[in-house]
């Protein structure tokens, strides 16, 4: 498969500063300012969320990294042959990510997406707590041309799904990299922050809960992918889970409805989009 795992996610809001709070003092997540965007740096790499100061919360682009410059090409032909307009990226914008190319297509319900070479390794490895950028949940109108662009032209495999209406697609050994649902109107859901083991999940909750930051979804374990999370409320107004033990598949792995969405917990403090999943 051509793209190998999810890179970054850059995201325009309205309140840099509470993010960095929310990131630095609860989630343990290190920060840095570069140019005019906030860094989260979850592991060894430059960073893996982008938070541009913006007058309207909104998410900016998604990074996908591919494994060869062979392999961009391949998909951006494609892509090409899909109907999507393929540009490339400016070497800026490729400095800004710690990558040495990449190229940027529109997705179906307007986002921006981003197919890069090379990742800059700028630290030692990861620090306290989150060790990674999990997966996302996007969630838009157009869920059948969603679906068409990410099994068919971007090669994603399915693992499980809800019905109807809910997807979860894989590019590597990780249950999941992206899930895909029906909404009215485009939004990211969730971004999952992938810790190191249990206990640094717990850690986290004490935190939250200290330091007043409103829990969105209590603790729980996933049905699917069996990883123990929960969920905060971030300042733009979406959610970040913060999660671990999530399970890894091969490829003898067979697509199927996995019922109900949880082994135990993950309590909403708000109604639940996904509880009865729309078409």
């Amino acid at each position: 498969m051509g793209i190998r795992k999810l890179g970054y996610v850059g995201l325009d809001v309205t309140d840099v500063d509470a993010w960095a709070d929310l990131l630095g003092r609860t989630l343990e997540v290190g920060v840095t300012a570069e140019e005019d965007v906030t860094l989260a740096e979850l592991d060894e790499f430059k960073y893996r969320l982008a938070l541009h100061p913006a007058a309207e919360d909104r998410p900016k682009h998604v990074g996908w990294i591919v494994d060869s410059p062979r392999e961009l090409d391949r998909l951006t032909g494609r892509l090409t042959d899909a109907g999507y307009a393929v540009t490339e990226g400016s070497a800026d914008e490729a400095g800004l990510r710690g990558a040495t190319r990449f190229r940027w297509f529109t997705d179906p319900v307007g986002y921006r997406v981003e197919l890069v070479l090379g990742e800059a390794k700028v630290r030692t490895g990861p620090g306290r707590g989150a060790i990674g950028l999990g997966h996302l949940v996007l969630a838009g109108p157009k869920l059948a041309e969603l679906r068409e662009l990410y099994e068919s032209v971007l090669e994603f495999r399915l693992t499980d799904y809800r019905a109807p209406g809910l997807y979860f697609f894989r590019c590597n050994s990780t249950h999941h990299s992206i899930a895909l649902a029906h909404a009215e109107s485009p939004s990211i859901h969730h971004l999952e922050l992938e810790h190191g083991c249990l206990d640094d999940v717990g850690r986290a909750y004490d935190r939250a809960r200290t330091n007043g930051v409103p829990i969105s979804i209590s603790l729980g374990r996933h049905m699917n992918d069996k990883a123990v999370s929960f969920y905060v409320k971030n300042p733009s107004g979406f959610h970040l889970e913060i999660g671990c033990g999530g399970i890894e598949v091969g490829d003898d792995w067979v697509p199927h409805d996995f019922g109900v969405s949880d082994v135990w917990g993950h309590h909403h403090a708000d109604a639940n989009p996904f509880a009865s999943p729309a078409s």
